[in-house]
């Protein structure tokens, strides 16, 4: 990935505000090639280095003449562009580094700008690399403090909807988990991805959100939300009977309860199906689910 300005022509001032100038092109020249040699640690030094430098071309007032002006103008975008770039390498570097490093250059660029475009990105591989090094326990609180920045982003929203669900804290995970749906649905596929990529990616996201908010739904007797989450949970989850058993079970509740609310028939049998379904998958959910579909067909039966 690079920026058209990276390759920009430095024009120069005279004076002192070229001095500035060359001294900010001569360590932005060393971080490019820093980036193009893959190392790391000479990047994370040069983007630490740099900061002074923009912040001091920024700083330069602009002259009184009206030629200088333009030229005055073209290096404070330059310098802007050049602070963007140093974002970009600190990414750039560490999405091709191994876990280790690609925590400590992802935390630098989190310090560095934490509103940074590249953080946004950032995030997946990083959140994932924490789990790789054994650092899971500071996931959560990281994935908060980055929602702050980034408020649809699907890998902190799916972090934060499956952290609050297993802590059993149900309403905060029903908040997340129709954020996080609500999100990608909104989404187009990035740039740099790939159809296929963001595919997968897409599903998976949409998998958890629908699949959380709907169990969720399910355990309050929030049987509409239950049932539009869950159906469109079903396609996505095939295959998983951790998450199919819980999503057919309380599926054949809701239809049930629906079906019995609206004096609608068909959807009481579609309750009963749904827990046949349920029964049939080994686990916590199987005998309920056995009882609740004998019970539903029988109430059926004396149903109009």
């Amino acid at each position: 990935m690079r920026l058209s300005v990276y390759g920009m022509t430095l024009l120069l001032l005279a004076g002192p505000v070229a001095a500035v100038a060359g001294d900010l092109n001569g360590t932005y020249k060393d971080l490019q090639q820093a980036v193009e040699n893959k190392d790391a640690a000479l990047v994370k030094k040069l983007a630490a280095e740099i900061q002074p430098l923009i912040k001091d071309a920024l700083a330069v007032p602009a002259p009184q003449s009206a030629d200088d002006k333009e030229a005055w103008k073209s290096q404070i975008e330059w310098a802007k562009s050049v602070q963007t770039y140093a974002e970009y390498s600190l990414y750039a570097t560490a999405v091709v580094s191994p876990p280790a490093v690609l925590v400590d250059m992802v935390a630098t660029l989190e310090q560095l700008n934490p509103k940074s475009k590249y953080m946004d990105e950032a995030y997946g591989p990083y959140l994932y690399a924490l789990n790789q090094t054994g650092a899971s326990a500071k996931i959560p609180a990281i994935a908060e403090k980055g929602l702050e920045c980034f408020p649809e982003n699907e890998d902190l929203l799916i972090v934060m909807a499956e952290n609050a669900m297993s802590r059993k804290q149900s309403d905060r995970a029903l908040a997340f988990a129709n954020r996080l749906t609500a999100a990608v649905n909104r989404h187009p596929k990035p740039e740099a991805m790939s159809a296929a990529d963001w595919e997968k990616k897409r599903d998976a996201s949409l998998s958890r959100g629908y699949w959380i908010a709907g169990v969720i739904s399910g355990e309050k007797n929030l049987y509409a939300a239950a049932d539009r989450n869950l159906r469109a949970a079903l396609p996505l989850i095939k295959g998983s009977d951790a998450m199919m058993a819980p999503a057919l079970f309380y599926l054949g509740v809701a239809n049930y309860n629906i079906g019995k609310m609206t004096n609608n028939k068909a959807k009481v049998l579609e309750g009963a199906k749904f827990s046949d379904q349920a029964a049939a998958i080994a686990g916590p959910y199987q005998d309920q689910a056995w009882r609740n579909a004998a019970l539903i067909k029988k109430e059926a039966a004396t149903m109009r």
